[in-house]
This record gives structure tokens, C-alpha cells and sequence, in this order.
């Protein structure tokens, strides 16, 4: 097999410590050079100089968790770095040990056989930090709201019976004076917004309960844990603007995409990146971002077709298809979500909306052009035009010349 680098080293990355292999091709030998690094910053710029020492040019090393980030930094502009996936560079069992592993990587590396993961430059990982953070933080403001329910129910206040949010003006004014220790549930029922659809008499009857002390405390915990958090997702909202200032103009093409939104642009920025060059089509993104169907075929038989696992970008692709397809316009999104769900179901129309709009945005970022909606009526041409050319041809395949002119 032919050899691509002759200088390639494989690194076997864990907490601790950092096994490096140096895979050095001299004339028809090759002479293999270990060492065990440390992983604090001294360590790794002496791993570093190591390398430089031997002139090593390619350096390849697996995902683990985020051990690999540091030493990523400290060699990033220095080697041509690629991280691999663990699940693709997999050894032989029964032979693994941290000098193996990173002799295997550094044979894979230098033959040419690890597909480098996407990493993003500094900036892109910077926006992405932010933008997982806060959808971090959400879920915890979730949570706390779903433990302030919990708590209401054990007391027998049904305010999520007459409010439609709990946290919203009316529910914070009952949650704020039980806290305070009203108990009336008259009294409680007159802080009511006027334009609840609940009336003063089924607010009263779903405001009665057994509110003791400690379900106070729990309340009031809850709140001000609501509240710190509200407050840190503002200063990370804050920060993610400023990180969004050099891509205003690819910020405004997005927005064109019907359903992507203020919230959920950020994100895809953060995930894909600016540069379509890492992605050869827009089906290696789709593929990426786990939109596409899966590949499982045996035999002539064709298995599991799910989708895999993703946890950013398809999360966030997936609910800007869910308010793409509910607008009150019409698009070429509703249409396709509307044809795909009549025969394979919604969940499975979601995520083709989903990938046909990470489609758009591949192309959007790549030509740095706007979105252009095919329409509603798509389909409907398309089929028609279809239709039309089979026609044609069983009137050929039967001797008839035919010529087509459309109807004024």
C-alpha cells in the first residue's frame, strides 16, 4: 500500500497522559520513535518540540471526550492535524494497549486511511461554545419549571390547568404572592391578567390548595434559580451578537430561509461553519448533521434506514423546520412536508424539510447567494411535467411524431 506521508505521528490522548508514535519512513525502513507526555501546557509544548525534532509533518489523533482540545491548540498551525473518529480507526481486539493505539493511528495516518473530522477555526469554535452553552442553560430553566409544577401539584394548585404558562405575567403574580403567603384564593385570583380565558371563579377553584412553608422555599428556590438563569442567557446572548458581527451579511441570506430564526441561525453558523470547502456537496453536510438516511444493506436486503444520533445541529435544524412548515404562507417547505407526510408520516417529513433546508444553507453560505423559494406549486408542475413527457413517449414508442405547445 502506498505510503502518503512519510513523517506522520499518531497520538493516543487521555486525561493524564499523551502517548505519542512517530512513524518515520527511512529509505526502505521504517523506524517507529514512543513517548509518554504529560498533558499540562509545559508537557504538550514539549510534545511539540518532540515532534519538530523528528520532522514529523501530519499528526493524527482520536476524539476522546474533550482531552484532545488542548493538545489540538498547542499543535494547531504547527503540523497538518487530523482528528479522527473512534469508531473509524478501531484496532484489532484483544491487542489494545496506549503505545498500540497511537502505532495504529500513525499507520492509518501515513497510508492515507483517517477521514479527519470537521474542527472549525477558533472563531466558529468560540460561537459554538456559546450557542451549546445556552441551549444548556435553557434546559436547566426548563427543568426548574417543571420542578415548580411538581411542587404545585403536591400542594393541589392547579395553576397550569388555567394559565398556559406558568412563568408567564399572571402565573408570576400567583407564584410571587404565594410565595409571600397569600392563601386566599379570591384574593389570588383578582392579580389575574384580565385577558385570561379562565374566569375570576375557575381561577379561585384552581388556586385553592395546601401551601405549607417549605413548599414556599421550594418556590422561591426555584424562582431564583429561573432568574439567574435568565440572566446569564442574556449575557451569552449578548456575546453571541458580537460573535455574529463579521457574518451579518450571511446572517440576513439565512434569515431568507423561511422558519430560520433569530435563535436558530446562531446555531447553525456555530455547528457548519463558514467554509462549504470541508463538505464536497451538500449531501456530505446533510450527512453530517444526521439528516440523512442511513446506509444498512446486506445481502440484497435493505435494514435500519434511521437516521443517526445528532445532538446540535439537527436539534436545531429540526425545530426551524417545525416553524418553516407552520407559517401561514405557503412554500416549497409546507408543499414537501405536506407530500412526504401523507405517505411516510411527520417525523419523517420534518427531517427531509430539515435537510432540504440545510441544503439551502450550504449553497446560501458556499455562492453567497439569497434563498429563492420554488413554491408551493412545485410539485405540482414537476408532475405535471412528468406526466406529460411519458405521455410523449408512449406516443412515440407507437410511430406518432409528437410536438407539444402549450395552451394559450
Amino acid at each position: 500500500m502506498a505510503v502518503l506521508y512519510q513523517e506522520a505521528a499518531g497520538l493516543d490522548v487521555h486525561k493524564d497522559t499523551v502517548v505519542a508514535c512517530a512513524r518515520l519512513a527511512r529509505g526502505q525502513k521504517v523506524v517507529r520513535q514512543v513517548e509518554t507526555f504529560g498533558t499540562t501546557t509545559r508537557e504538550l509544548l514539549r510534545l511539540s518540540e518532540w515532534l519538530r525534532g523528528h520532522g514529523v509533518t501530519h499528526v493524527a489523533m482520536e476524539a476522546t471526550g474533550v482531552y484532545w482540545k488542548p493538545v489540538w491548540h498547542v499543535l494547531e498551525g504547527q503540523f497538518t492535524l487530523l482528528l479522527a473518529d473512534a469508531r473509524e480507526v478501531k484496532n484489532v481486539p484483544g491487542r489494545k494497549t496506549d503505545v498500540n493505539d497511537a502505532t495504529w493511528l500513525a499507520d492509518l495516518l501515513a497510508h492515507g486511511l483517517i477521514r479527519g473530522s470537521f474542527v472549525p477555526p477558533r472563531p466558529i469554535q468560540e460561537l459554538r461554545d456559546l450557542t451549546r452553552t445556552r441551549t444548556q442553560l435553557m434546559r436547566e430553566r426548563a427543568q426548574h419549571i417543571q420542578r415548580i409544577q411538581k411542587v404545585l401539584e403536591d400542594t393541589n394548585v392547579k395553576l397550569a390547568n388555567v394559565v398556559s404558562d406558568i412563568l408567564g405575567v399572571s402565573g408570576r403574580a400567583f407564584l410571587e404572592a404565594i410565595i409571600g403567603g397569600e392563601s386566599d384564593p379570591k384574593r389570588l385570583a383578582g392579580l389575574g391578567d384580565p385577558r385570561l380565558k379562565a374566569s375570576k371563579k375557575e381561577l379561585a377553584e384552581a388556586l385553592e390548595g395546601r401551601v405549607r412553608d417549605h413548599h414556599r422555599f421550594l418556590l422561591r428556590l426555584h424562582l431564583s434559580q429561573i432568574g439567574a438563569l435568565d440572566a446569564s442567557v442574556e449575557l451569552i446572548e449578548s456575546r453571541i451578537e458580537e460573535h455574529l458581527a463579521p457574518f451579518a451579511d450571511l446572517v440576513c441570506r439565512l434569515k431568507t430561509i423561511s422558519g430560520m430564526g433569530e435563535a436558530v441561525i446562531p446555531v447553525v453558523i456555530a455547528e457548519i461553519g463558514t467554509d462549504m470547502s470541508v463538505f464536497p456537496t451538500a449531501a456530505h453536510l446533510v450527512s453530517w448533521t444526521g439528516l440523512s438516511p442511513r446506509q444498512d444493506v446486506s445481502n440484497g436486503k435493505r435494514r435500519s434506514t434511521r437516521t443517526k444520533k445528532g445532538k446540535w445541529a439537527k436539534t436545531a435544524l429540526v425545530q426551524a423546520a417545525w416553524a418553516g412548515v407552520r407559517t401561514k404562507e405557503q412554500t416549497y417547505l409546507t408543499a414537501q412536508f405536506n407530500r412526504i407526510r401523507s405517505r411516510r408520516g411527520a417525523k419523517k417529513a420534518i427531517v427531509a424539510v430539515a435537510a432540504s433546508m440545510v441544503t439551502a444553507a450550504y449553497y446560501i453560505i458556499r455562492n453567497g447567494t439569497e434563498y429563492r423559494d420554488l413554491g408551493a406549486d412545485y410539485f405540482h408542475r414537476r408532475d405535471q411535467k412528468a406526466h406529460a413527457l411519458r405521455l410523449v413517449q408512449r406516443l412515440q414508442n407507437m410511430g406518432y411524431v409528437v410536438n407539444l405547445q402549450t395552451a394559450a
